[in-house]
């Protein structure tokens, strides 16, 4: 004969919590909490809103002063900057290619564009290198990303900078172009200290539209540059 299995008593039922039959939060459907926003999202994000400040400053200020200084005629003689040039060259990197890659991070880390990898023309025994190797990496700036990392540059590059005593003032090269290197990356404020694998150089271009030497260093010095035995122009702009 078989045994009745004792039965538990029941439970007594919770009381209901305020303001409903149960305690539980309203869910929707699948029962996950799900939270709502009321704030207005772009569909595209912009990086910034408006002209970079040196920009700005340039067409406000920058122009009417060159004008009046050199005499311009012609508002299209009026020198503006075209594109700013940052070159890393590793020799190392044909024979560690992990360097090149190291340093294609820095360079997008410091300007905000990913770099491009330069490799060799030519095949030189000596040195053990063969064409289409990878022995540095470039990275070429334009409109706004080229005035925001010139300010970036004058304003928190330079007064990191060891022993500085100024940017040499012979650096043109006769057709307004401006060329000066730097020993350390480490000078860029966007460089982990942690992070630097092995420390590198780097050479700078400020290619302008002046076609004169005269004419592309006064540019640059309305800009605030720095240079050697001279007090750079504070910019008052926002």
């Amino acid at each position: 004969m078989a045994k009745k299995t004792p039965t538990k008593p029941a439970k007594p039922a919770k009381a209901p919590a305020k303001g409903g039959a149960s305690g539980k939060k309203a869910t929707t459907g699948g029962g996950s909490r799900t939270s709502v926003s009321t704030l207005p999202v772009d569909a595209e994000p912009k990086a910034r809103v408006g002209k970079p400040r040196l920009q700005a400053h340039y067409e406000d200020v920058v122009r009417a002063r060159l004008i009046k200084e050199f005499g311009l005629k012609n508002p299209n003689m009026v020198p503006r900057l075209v594109k700013i040039v940052l070159n890393v060259g590793l020799g190392e990197g044909a024979k560690t290619p992990r360097l090149i890659d190291v340093a294609v991070e820095e360079l997008a880390q410091v300007t905000g564009q990913k770099a491009v990898i330069t490799k060799a023309k030519k095949a030189i025994a000596n040195f053990g290198l063969r064409a289409g190797m990878p022995v540095g990496c470039a990275v070429t700036l334009r409109g706004a990303r080229m005035y925001e990392f010139l300010d970036r540059f004058i304003s928190l590059t330079v007064p990191r900078m060891r022993d500085f005593r100024g940017l040499p003032t012979k650096s043109f090269d006769g057709r307004g172009n401006y060329t000066f290197g730097i020993k350390e990356q480490m000078v860029f404020p966007e460089i982990d200290y942690d992070k630097v694998e092995s420390v590198h150089g780097m050479d700078i271009t400020l290619v302008t539209t002046a076609g004169r030497d005269d004419l592309a260093m006064a540019l640059l010095r309305e800009f605030g540059w720095p240079f050697r035995g001279e007090t750079p122009t504070s910019l008052r702009v926002a």
